[in-house]
């Protein structure tokens, strides 16, 4: 699949109604709760755990204990219609990554990645939380927003991946105000804890009438 193949089917699927996505926490099939509260299917309660990593915890402004090597794999694993059960992937069983940008028709186009590193067949249901931020951890931007597409569970055996689509307009393009961010975090659906990726895909726009990052839910597969 070419390049610029992949950069119009990206934007095609992120054409349509947007809903405002929480800005660590996972979308997925709501099966779990955080303090009691009820998850309702295609949202994720806000992380309030308090072990949960903070970007303070060490000096480079990671969470510590989060792994930041990032590992794709081009297995493609299988999918199905259904949301994710008891079976889902946690935290610490992925790893994730950021493919290379396919740009087209005035978007930037990325494949986020989350691919199993566990011993285990787990599953990703839903969209991934996503929040770019400075080398102190802290947010640039707006929250970002989910495409209308409909989820799919993804069924990762182990060393397989699934990815979801980021995609915002060219800054030079839309004329928003932009930041370079130092790392991008990437919450697993309707997980509390986030996987931190160095971003290296130039500047984001987080200010002005443009700046909205929009998200497309998981497929099989690495998104290259």
């Amino acid at each position: 699949m070419t390049n610029r193949s992949l950069g119009v089917r990206r934007a095609a699927l992120l054409a349509g109604p947007v809903a405002v996505l929480g800005l660590l926490a996972g979308c997925g099939s709501g099966d779990g709760t955080a303090d009691g509260s009820r998850t309702e299917p295609g949202t994720a309660a806000p992380a309030t755990d308090s072990t949960a990593p903070s970007a303070s915890q060490d000096a480079s402004g990671a969470p510590s204990g989060v792994p930041t090597d990032a590992v794709s794999n081009s297995l493609t694993p299988s999918a199905t219609p259904s949301p994710a059960g008891g079976t889902r992937c946690h935290t610490a069983e992925l790893s994730a990554s950021v493919g290379r940008n396919n740009p087209g028709a005035g978007q930037e186009n990325f494949p986020v990645v989350l691919t199993n590193r566990s011993s285990r067949t787990c599953t990703l249901y839903g969209y991934p939380g996503t929040a770019f931020v400075d080398a102190s951890g802290r947010q640039l931007g707006p929250d970002p927003e989910r495409s209308a597409t409909g989820p799919q569970t993804v069924r990762l055996a182990p060393g397989q991946s699934a990815w979801a689509g980021l995609s915002f307009a060219n800054p030079e393009v839309s004329g928003a105000g932009t930041a370079t961010p130092a790392a991008l975090l990437v919450t697993p659906p309707d997980e509390e804890d986030p996987l931190k990726v160095a971003w290296k895909g130039g500047e984001v726009p987080v200010s002005g009438n443009e700046a909205s990052v929009r998200l497309i839910p998981f497929s099989p597969g690495t998104g290259a």
